[in-house]
């Protein structure tokens, strides 16, 4: 399974820290906590310059996993992609909090054949076989990438927030649907279901576009992997954090690349 090389970039995209300049990849639902008596939402996902706005590549939805409250699995609906952005719909059947999650696992390889450099990605049993077993200079990495946002009809539930104990993933110690602008919010990040101590988290609110600044807010985990965002502003808030280490679970790749990214929304008080 080859890449071309608009694709490759992408999928790297999701699993590498990004620096000021660089590509977000991002969903947004077109609302996080909703009343009524049959409440759905949009939502856009992209990967993009400036935050929320459709400027550059859609992001894939093969990796879609929608959850309900009650831990079962929701069907996406409306599902398409155009040029810029990728939409779909979720119907909030049940009153509680969904989890809406994008994961990528897999892996990437470079190496040089007659001279040029090729990449290559997919999974351990095709690198073998797509791979030529003399390739120079052949370097691989394992990428676990996991992009998120959350939902809730009604009153927020946590079901939905517990882990799986696989790659870089967020433990909302604070629930992700009742964040208010000038509250704390109190967050832990683990890796592989252990605290992720030391780890950089970027904050950064939307509407990139319409301002001069950043306006990037930096965090460090502590030694229990937890952090505390003060919400300067109501708003949508985009988090990206990445790890890199050795602790493949494929004997060929010789690191791994975990990153975790989400979509918040800060309500005013």
């Amino acid at each position: 399974m080859k890449l071309s090389f608009k694709w490759a970039a992408l999928a790297l995209a999701i699993c590498v820290p990004l620096s000021a300049n660089a590509h977000r990849t991002w969903m947004l639902p077109s609302a996080t906590v909703l009343s009524g008596n049959d409440p759905w939402v949009t939502v856009d996902a992209a990967v993009s310059n400036d935050l929320f706005y459709f400027e550059h590549f859609p992001l894939r939805l093969d990796g879609l996993q929608v959850t309900a409250p009650d831990g079962s699995v929701a069907k996406p609906e409306n599902a398409a992609s155009g040029k810029y952005r990728s939409t779909f719909d979720v119907h909030l059947s049940q009153p509680g909090t969904y989890k809406l999650a994008i994961l990528n696992q897999g892996l990437f390889a470079s190496y040089k054949e007659d001279g040029k450099t090729k990449r290559w990605r997919g999974t351990a049993e095709a690198l073998a076989k797509e791979v030529p077993a003399n390739a120079q200079d052949l370097v691989v990495s394992q990428s676990q990438g996991r992009i998120e946002t959350f939902v809730t009809a009604g009153k927020p539930t946590r079901k939905v927030l517990a882990v799986t104990g696989v790659g870089l993933e967020l433990d909302p110690l604070t629930h992700p649907n009742d964040l208010v602008a000038g509250d704390a919010a109190n967050f832990r990040l683990l890796l592989d279901g252990k605290p992720a101590a030391g780890v950089k988290v970027a904050v950064v609110p939307g509407g990139i576009r319409y301002r001069d600044k950043l306006n990037e807010l930096s965090f460090t985990t502590d030694q229990d992997g937890k952090f505390s965002i003060t919400w300067p502003t109501p708003g949508m808030y985009w988090l990206e954090a990445a790890v890199k280490d050795a602790k493949t679970s494929v004997k060929q790749a010789s690191e791994r690349r975990a990153n975790y990214v989400a979509t918040f929304e800060v309500l005013p008080q």
